[in-house]
């Protein structure tokens, strides 16, 4: 399955990379999936995108969690949690 990673903020400068095209397993099919997928890379990779880590996930411009199904075309994003005021 093809998907769109993109990362933001604090991420995105952590990793270097605001968007990637990926080709996924087929085994991958959950956004924590696509996370678990990442964090095999080791590295940074694994450092930032840390289970340990507070990170916002979306699937289709939609807020979800770790148990959130992906589909072919769909794009994940990844973001540090927003704090105002």
């Amino acid at each position: 399955m093809k998907i769109q990673l993109r990362f933001f903020a604090s991420v995105r400068e952590k990793l270097g990379l605001s968007e990637e095209t990926v080709t996924l397993p087929d085994e991958v099919t959950t956004v924590g999936g696509v996370r678990a997928y990442l964090q095999s890379r080791g590295g940074l990779w694994a450092d930032v995108l840390a289970d340990d880590r507070a990170l916002r996930m979306a699937f289709a411009h939609v807020m979800c969690d770790a148990e959130t199904p992906i589909s072919e075309g769909g794009e994940v994003a990844f973001f540090p949690p927003v704090t105002g005021g």
